[in-house]
């Protein structure tokens, strides 16, 4: 497993429990280990594919903590966009992630690279 900070871990972990269909983010740990996960930032996640945008999700700072609002774009981005289809485990593999974070000393953005890197090769169907 390549090293990526907490955020982006926890982003990837997030869109995995769906794909698991069972929780396995340990919050309170996270939480006690990382204390600023429990504040209040606005948050974003973009999803890209092939460097398109593939799903995108954020919210305020008076909504939830950052811990929960990580978690709850990633699932957003991934499978609630209305502007495209659910993520397939195969765009998962192949999407970067990126996560901004509106602070008061500006944004802050980091992205992760796709866990298999290529193109997705969609095969046509003939009849």
């Amino acid at each position: 497993m390549k090293n990526r900070s907490v955020l982006l871990q926890l982003a990837r972990d997030s869109i995995q429990e769906v794909f698991e269909a069972k929780k396995t983010i340990d919050k309170s740990t996270l939480l006690n280990t990382y204390p600023l996960l429990n504040e209040k930032i606005s948050s974003t996640i973009n999803l890209y594919l092939d460097g398109k945008l593939r799903g995108s999700a954020s919210s305020n700072e008076d909504s939830t903590s950052l811990i929960d609002s990580i978690i709850q774009n990633a699932k957003k981005s991934s499978f609630e966009d209305t502007n495209f289809n659910p993520l397939t485990t195969s765009e998962y593999l192949h999407c970067e992630i990126e996560i901004l974070l509106d602070t008061p000393d500006g944004t802050i953005s980091e992205k992760d690279k796709p866990i298999i890197v290529g193109e997705i090769k969609l095969s046509k169907i003939v009849s």
